[in-house]
C-alpha cells in the first residue's frame, strides 16, 4: 500500500465501479455520485455555519490540535451531546485532504457528503431488491436530489451520515425481511452473511453517529412488523448474538472511554440534559406542534413532492405486499415519533425519506387515482412556490444583483421546471416527467444555494475575518499579536475561522480594554460600545477605531461589529 501510485488507485476503483454495475448495481452508484455532486459545490460556496455546524468542526479541530480523540471539547467548554463517531470522520477526512492550521470548512465536510451519497446508494441498493432495478434507481434518484438530503449533504454535522447509516441498515433488513418472512420450519437457512454483516456493522454506525436514532427506528420498525403481520419468527435469522457482540466490540472502547475521562459526566450532559429536554420541552427553542414535519415535507422532500400522493396510494393499494408493508412500517411509526416529540427541526425525520422515496418510486408504475393526483400537485406547487418566495425574500432582505440572478433561477427551476414535469406526470408522460423532476430538484437547490452564499450580511464571520486581513491586524499573518478578541459576539464559525485561542469576551468590557493593552485586535459589538468606552477611559486608554463590519446574526438580530487597535 506504501507505494500504490495515485494511477493505481484510480484503475482499482475504475475496476471495483466496473464490477459492481455489472452486478446490477449501477442504479445505486448513480444515485450515490447525484448525490455527492448535488451536495459538493453547495460544499464549496457556503461558509461554515452557526451554530451547530461550526462547534462540530471545532471541536474536531481542537482533536487534531490536542491529540485527544477521546474528550469532545469546544475551546474550554466540554461537548457532551453526541459520540465521537463524526468527529472521527473528520478527522479522518482533514488528515488526508488537507491540515487543521488551514482551517478548510470543505476538509470537514467530506463525511457528510460521503453520507448523502451512502443514502442514495443504499436506497436504490435496497428498493432494487425489493422491486426490481428501475424501481431502485427511480428511488436512488428521488433521495438523491431531495431538498433536505441535499443541504444536509454540505453541512459538516451528523445527520448526513446518520442517515446514510441508518437507509443502510434498512436495505440490508428488508432483504433479510424479505427473504426469511415465509420460510417454512424445515425450510434450509438462506446465505445471509454478508447481509448480516451490512446490517450489524451499519446499526453500530448509528450508535457512534447519534446514538438513540437508528436503534429507535430498528425497534419501531421490528415492532409495527410483528404486529401487523403477528410473527416475527423472521428476525431470528439476523444473528443477534455475534451481532450484538460486535456492536459492543465497536462502540464499547470509546464508551468505556469517555465514561472514565469525565467521570460520567458525559452521559449526564447527553442523555440527561441533551436528550431529556428534546422529550420534555423545545429544547433550545426548537418546540412545535404535531404536524410540522408533514407540513414541511413538500419542501424537504422537493422534488418527489410531485409524487406524495402516489406513494400514499401505493401505501394503502398494496399494503398486503411484504416490501410495501416494510416500507410502511419503516416511515410511519418513526415519523410519529418525531411528529410527537416537542423538539422538532427538519432535518429530524430524514432517515425516514428512505422508504418514502421506495414508495413514490413504486407509485410511478401505477395508474394514479384523481385523489392522488390532486395531492401530487398541491404537494409539489407548495414546495416550488415556498422554495421561491424564500429565495424571493433573501434578496429582497440581503441580496445584490447577482442574488436577483439565483432569485430567477430558483424560481425557474422550483416552479416553471417542477410544474411542467408535474404536468407531464399528470398526462402520462412519467418517464420524461420524472426527468424534469430530477431537473427541477437538482437546479432548484443549486440555486438557493447559491443565492444563499451571495448574501454578504448573513455571514459576519467572514467579514471579521476579512477585515482582520485587509487591516493588517490578522494574527495568522505573524503581524499582529493574538488571539483576537471580541466584545458581544461569540459564535462558533469566528472562533473556528481564527483558531481555538480567539478570545470570546461575551460581556467582559474589562477584558477588552485588557486585549487593546496587550496589543490585541479587537472587535466590540454596537450594544457593548457604551461599558467598552467606559471603561477604556477608566483604564486611561483611546482606542482606536480600524473599520466596522455590519451585518445580520440569523441567529438572532442586526449586528454592527467595530475593529480596534491599540
Amino acid at each position: 500500500m506504501a507505494g500504490m501510485t495515485f494511477q493505481t488507485v484510480v484503475h482499482f476503483i475504475q475496476g471495483t465501479f466496473v464490477r459492481m454495475a455489472s452486478k446490477g448495481r449501477r442504479g445505486p452508484l448513480i444515485a450515490a455520485l447525484l448525490a455527492f455532486m448535488v451536495g459538493l459545490p453547495c460544499a464549496m460556496m457556503i461558509p461554515p455555519l452557526d451554530r451547530d455546524e461550526s462547534r462540530f468542526v471545532q471541536a474536531s479541530a481542537q482533536m487534531m490540535e490536542t491529540r485527544d480523540y477521546i474528550n469532545i471539547n469546544v475551546q474550554d467548554v466540554p461537548r457532551y451531546k453526541k459520540p465521537v463517531g463524526i468527529h472521527w470522520l473528520q478527522v479522518a477526512a482533514v488528515k488526508l485532504t488537507s491540515n487543521v492550521a488551514k482551517r478548510d470548512i470543505l476538509a470537514f465536510r467530506w463525511p457528510s457528503l460521503l453520507g448523502a451519497a451512502l443514502a442514495a446508494f443504499a436506497c436504490a441498493w435496497g428498493a432494487a431488491k425489493a422491486f426490481g432495478t428501475r424501481v431502485g434507481a427511480k428511488a436512488g434518484l428521488l433521495m438523491a436530489v431531495g431538498f433536505m438530503l441535499s443541504t444536509e449533504a454540505f453541512i459538516a454535522k451528523t445527520d448526513a451520515m446518520q442517515c446514510g447509516l441508518i437507509t443502510l441498515m434498512m436495505a440490508a433488513l428488508a432483504q433479510i425481511y424479505l427473504r426469511t418472512r415465509d420460510l417454512g420450519r424445515d425450510a434450509p437457512a438462506p446465505r445471509l452473511f454478508w447481509l448480516k454483516t451490512v446490517f450489524w456493522l451499519a446499526l453500530a454506525g448509528t450508535i457512534m453517529i447519534k446514538f438513540i436514532i437508528g436503534p429507535m427506528i430498528l425497534a419501531t420498525t421490528l415492532l409495527a412488523l410483528w404486529g401487523w403481520d403477528r410473527r416475527i419468527g423472521w428476525a431470528k435469522y439476523l444473528s443477534w448474538g455475534w451481532g450484538l457482540i460486535g456492536v459492543a466490540l465497536i462502540c464499547g472502547p470509546w464508551i468505556v472511554a469517555i465514561t472514565v475521562a469525565t467521570d460520567g459526566k458525559f452521559w449526564v450532559g447527553a442523555i440527561g440534559h441533551d436528550f431529556a429536554s428534546k422529550l420534555s420541552g423545545g429544547s433550545e427553542g426548537h418546540f412545535m406542534w404535531p404536524g410540522y414535519h408533514l407540513a414541511l415535507l413538500p419542501i424537504t422532500f422537493f422534488p418527489a413532492a410531485w409524487l406524495l400522493g402516489g406513494a400514499v396510494q401505493t401505501a394503502i393499494v398494496r399494503r398486503h405486499e411484504a416490501a410495501i408493508r416494510f416500507a410502511i412500517c419503516w416511515l410511519v411509526p418513526a415519523f410519529l415519533i418525531f411528529e410527537l416529540s416537542p423538539t422538532k427541526l427538519p432535518h429530524y425525520p430524514l432517515p425516514t425519506f428512505g422508504a418514502l422515496a421506495w414508495l413514490c418510486a413504486v407509485s410511478l408504475n401505477l395508474p394514479l387515482k384523481l385523489w392522488a393526483k390532486i395531492v401530487n400537485v398541491v404537494a409539489g406547487v407548495i414546495g416550488g412556490l415556498v422554495l421561491s418566495v424564500l429565495a424571493v425574500a433573501g434578496y429582497a432582505l440581503y441580496g445584490n444583483s447577482l442574488s436577483l440572478l439565483f432569485v430567477f433561477g430558483v424560481v425557474a427551476s422550483a416552479l416553471v421546471l417542477g410544474g411542467l414535469g408535474g404536468f407531464l406526470m399528470w398526462r402520462g408522460l412519467k418517464r420524461t416527467g420524472f426527468a424534469f423532476l430530477l431537473a427541477s430538484g437538482i437546479l432548484a437547490h443549486l440555486t438557493f444555494v447559491s443565492e444563499l452564499s451571495t448574501l454578504s450580511p448573513l455571514w459576519i464571520s467572514r467579514a471579521l475575518e476579512k477585515a482582520l486581513v485587509t487591516a493588517h491586524l490578522d494574527p495568522r499573518q505573524g503581524i499582529a499579536p493574538g488571539p483576537v478578541a471580541i466584545l458581544g459576539y461569540s459564535e462558533p464559525s469566528f472562533v473556528f475561522a481564527m483558531g481555538t485561542k480567539t478570545q470570546l469576551l461575551n460581556d467582559d468590557a474589562k477584558g477588552a480594554v485588557e486585549a487593546l493593552q496587550d496589543g490585541r485586535p479587537l472587535f466590540v459589538e454596537r450594544d457593548f460600545e457604551p461599558a467598552f468606552q467606559a471603561q477604556a477611559k477608566a483604564a486611561g486608554i483611546t482606542p482606536h477605531a480600524v473599520s466596522q463590519v455590519k451585518g445580520h446574526n440569523y441567529n438572532g438580530h442586526d449586528q454592527v461589529l467595530t475593529l480596534y487597535n491599540n
